[in-house]
């Protein structure tokens, strides 16, 4: 019998069904991501499961015995020990362990009556088993690096994730559910969090999550509730999207032959006298259960329609940055002595754990901070800042009039939009529009954030966190808006997929006051940091073996023309000449002065720069297909 067990279940809040006869298996063993649209109900079948919530009918069933524990997706700001905050976890045994060390330091000082309540507390620690919770509590949280005296408010939003995860896993539960578990997590946190996961493995995870690189490495299954219904799909979330693509056609042509055939009975019902008079009861009965049926089917939720304001071009030179530090009174400098050149273009990721100074550098380079060092900002600059358009949100407002500050229409491009008309490309309908922020989730307010920046021209985007909350079709979404901008990007994020599809270098903070810059993204980073040099150098080694032998091994299919054989072998000393051209040019412009005393030969420099990169990448695909011909 699966551990948990959801029947035909039902249930509304005064608009469409967020659950519509939903039906759901959790077996053991597995690890099940629930994934959908902002607002479809995903937290509300996780109370469901858990018990704090009610179908409207239908059954929701656990297998005798099992138990179940829930970290919910608020991190609490509360105060309060560790250790006390998670022996909570084991319910009416933790406040009578408390009371008993209460009860003892107190007779110890000489309070006879704490000394006759000590017996009766003994008595009940005897039977909760409250003896072993202290034991269980300093397991816990050795095993997870936590410190059961530290206070829970002077932790980050990481460790408090910790202490929240060991109290739901004090009582050793069948099953977790886990909502957003990665929000507002570093990357390390992050990681850390997969791979304890990974390591418990008599644990059955069901969980929601839009971080994909996580989805991918924790999922065994994906469950996608959608308009109502719950869909599986066996495998990660790279095997989901496969397998949702065929489902869609499939859909989209059934409602195409539904649609049809629904045409045709309405044209036919239209006709003459003469051809009504041949018409049948039952075929006029068919039409109209046709009509009840397209009424009741619910379309799939639209996707969001992103287009930015591209302001005038900026200069080459975006921000030249030298020696930049920042500190804040007494202490070790959060930002120390980092130089940089940013160019019209660059889409750079900023990488750290919390509290590292990410923000910190964005805001001094935006000169919002004092700092010491130079930073020179380039010409015609306009700059849409994410992160500043969150504390703009009034939550008494409507979506309508944050958005477009009390306007009936605002200007898209050039172009005179309405208001609604200009929402409804963010999923917003007009009754959408108008309910205020203070009554939309986190998703839809981002996605507000998100239509309030893009109406504003830029050649510079700054983003801090865009991804929280953000459904995976909005971020694949955004993700290719990014991608098409043509001016430059700064981006704060931890969402590693995100990253490595949009980004094009990485600066990495270590915590010290050091950053370091890596070409490409997230993962191109982890191959490239130090630690990584010697076991990639030993990987590139193994592969050009595998290489030479597979080469001496395997006989030659083709027979280059003399042509072809001399083009593959003059191709690597002509990429080795590039190369060694673009390192030269490289050195030439890798300090920023070449751009103020020379800035007509800096700027011919970087348009050969340019045209090297388009070389070698033509050099290199011919060479591949010669290669590939002889093998």
């Amino acid at each position: 019998m699966a551990y948990i067990t959801i029947r035909d279940v039902q249930l509304a809040f005064g608009g469409p069904a967020l659950l519509d006869g939903a039906n759901f298996n959790l077996e053991r063993g597995e690890r099940v991501c629930l994934i959908g649209r902002n607002g479809e109900g995903k937290s509300t079948l996780l109370k469901l499961i858990e018990g704090s919530l009610l179908p409207d009918s239908g059954e929701v069933s656990l297998q005798n015995g099992v138990t179940i524990s829930m970290l919910a997706q608020d991190v609490p700001m509360d105060s309060g020990r560790v250790a006390d905050i998670v022996a909570d976890g084991a319910g009416e045994a933790a406040q009578v362990l408390r009371d008993y060390h209460a009860a003892s330091e107190s007779c110890v000082l000489g309070d006879m009556d704490a000394c006759d309540r000590m017996g009766h507390l003994q008595h009940q620690m005897d039977q909760l088993d409250g003896w072993a919770l202290e034991t269980k509590v300093n397991s816990i949280l050795s095993k997870m690096g936590l410190d059961p005296e530290a206070d829970l408010a002077d932790l980050s939003g990481g460790r408090k994730r910790r202490v929240l995860l060991a109290r739901a896993l004090l009582t050793q539960p069948d099953v977790l559910l886990l909502d957003e578990p990665t929000n507002h997590l570093d990357v390390e946190s992050i990681e850390w969090l997969e791979k304890f996961l990974l390591d418990q493995n008599n644990l059955t995870l069901l969980f929601i999550s839009h971080d994909r690189s996580f989805v991918d490495s924790i999922a065994t299954r994906i469950v996608e509730l959608d308009r109502g219904t719950l869909r599986s799909y066996d495998g990660n979330y790279s095997r989901y999207l496969e397998l949702k693509e065929q489902q869609m056609e499939a859909e989209e042509k059934q409602n195409a032959l539904f649609d049809k055939r629904l045409a045709e009975e309405e044209v036919w019902i239209r006709q003459g006298i003469k051809a009504r008079r041949t018409r049948n009861e039952g075929r006029v009965r068919a039409l109209k259960e046709l009509r009840e049926q397209s009424k009741a089917r619910r379309s799939q939720q639209g996707k969001v329609a992103m287009a930015t304001q591209e302001a005038n071009r900026s200069g080459k030179v975006v921000f030249e940055i030298e020696n930049l530090s920042v500190q804040f009174g007494d202490n070790t400098p959060i930002i120390k002595d980092f130089s940089a050149l940013v160019l019209r273009g660059d889409r750079i990721g900023l990488v750290g754990d919390n509290g590292v100074g990410k923000t910190t550098l964005i805001k001094a380079i935006l000169g919002e901070l004092e700092h010491t060092g130079v930073v020179k900002t380039g010409t015609q600059l306009e700059v849409a800042y994410f992160d500043q358009l969150r504390n703009a949100l009034d939550l008494e407002k409507s979506v309508k009039d944050n958005v477009s500050e009390g306007s009936d229409h605002v200007d898209v491009n050039g172009s005179r939009r309405h208001i609604y008309s200009y929402l409804q490309d963010f999923l917003f309908s007009p009754e959408r529009a108008r309910t205020p922020v203070k009554a939309l989730s986190g998703g839809e307010r981002n996605r507000i954030l998100l239509a309030k920046l893009l109406l504003k021209p830029s050649n510079l985007i700054v983003m801090d966190e865009p991804t929280n909350d953000l459904d995976m079709v909005t971020l694949e979404l955004l993700e290719e808006m990014l991608g098409g901008y043509k001016g430059t990007l700064l981006l704060i994020s931890h969402d590693r997929a995100f990253m490595d599809n949009v980004v094009t270098s990485t600066w990495v903070f270590d915590g010290k006051g050091n950053i370091d810059e890596y070409i490409g993204g997230y993962q191109d980073y982890l191959e490239q940091r130090p630690d990584q040099t010697a076991v990639g150098l030993k990987s590139e080694a193994k592969k050009a073996a595998a290489k030479a032998e597979a080469a001496t091994a395997a006989p030659k299919k083709v027979k280059l023309s003399y042509k072809d054989q001399r083009a593959l072998e003059q191709l690597p000393a002509e990429m080795e000449a590039l190369e060694k051209e673009q390192a030269d040019i490289n050195a030439q412009l890798a300090d920023g002065s070449l751009f103020v005393s020379n800035a007509d030969q800096a700027m011919k420099l970087s348009n050969r720069l340019t045209e090297i990169d388009e070389q070698l990448l033509e050099k290199l695909e011919r060479w591949e297909e010669l290669e590939n011909l002889t093998k």
